[in-house]
C-alpha cells in the first residue's frame, strides 16, 4: 500500500483503510480524546465533519471531525482555524489519535 520511497502508510485500525504515509508525519507531541495523537500535514480517505469551536490546551480553535471513509470511525480532527497568531501553524493540519491508527509496513 505504501508509495513508492515511502517507509509506512499509517491505516485506520478498524477497517485497515490507508490514511496517511510516514512522509506527512510532522509530530508526535499531542494530546487528544484518547492520548497520543499524531499530527499530519495530508490525510486521505476521510470524511470532514461540521466545523465547531473548541477550546484545546493550547487555546481557541475551530476544528472539524475528521472520519474514516470506509467504516465511519472518528480519527480525529483538522484544524480549521486558530484564534491565537503563534498557533495558526496549525490551520490545515490533521490529528490523528493513536489508538485509531495503526502503521502498516
Amino acid at each position: 500500500m505504501a508509495n513508492i520511497g515511502e517507509s509506512a502508510t499509517y491505516i485506520c485500525r478498524n477497517c485497515q483503510n490507508p490514511i496517511a504515509v510516514r512522509s506527512e508525519l510532522l509530530s508526535k507531541n499531542y494530546l487528544g480524546k484518547t492520548g497520543p495523537t499524531y499530527m499530519f500535514s495530508h490525510v486521505r480517505n476521510i470524511i470532514v465533519g461540521p466545523k465547531q469551536d473548541r477550546n484545546l490546551i493550547t487555546g481557541l480553535y475551530t476544528i472539524a471531525g475528521i472520519f474514516c471513509s470506509n467504516c465511519g470511525e472518528e480519527l480525529g480532527w483538522k484544524y480549521i482555524q486558530a484564534y491565537e497568531a503563534r498557533q495558526k501553524y496549525n490551520v490545515g493540519r490533521f490529528i490523528n489519535e493513536r489508538a485509531k491508527i495503526a502503521k502498516e509496513y
